[in-house]
């Protein structure tokens, strides 16, 4: 099992930036992604971001490209998403999973964190 526990979640204003953390602890050495998701009031959950664990390989949502970095530190075991120019509309609960199944863009992960709120406003 792995366990998964974002923060860096808050306020900030349209755009202001924000780094959320995602600490992994557990079975670390069988993580392979670590990925970004989020979900809006009274919206479907949706993809952000995802990285292979060595980092190689990231993947964005259209709609957080250039804005949006993920990134990840081995020897922390923590993986991180760095928001740039942030909007209104990027107002969700953001989760970090694991253990994605399917396409890149997928929304089917086997471990899931809390999720932290993350609040823009205009």
């Amino acid at each position: 099992q792995v366990q998964l526990v974002e923060s860096g979640g808050g306020l900030v204003q349209a755009g202001g930036s924000l780094r959320l953390s995602c600490a992994a602890s557990g079975r670390t050495s069988s993580i392979n992604d670590m990925a970004w998701l989020r979900q809006a009031p009274g919206k479907e959950r949706e993809f952000v971001a995802t990285t292979t664990w060595n980092g190689r390989i990231t993947y964005y949502a259209n709609s957080v490209k250039g804005r949006f970095t993920i990134s990840r530190d081995n020897a922390k075991n923590t993986a991180y998403l760095q928001m740039n120019s942030l909007k209104p509309e990027d107002t969700a609960v953001y989760y970090c999973a694991s253990g994605g199944r399917g396409r890149p863009d997928s929304l089917d992960y086997n471990y899931w964190g809390q999720g932290t709120q993350v609040t823009v406003s205009s």
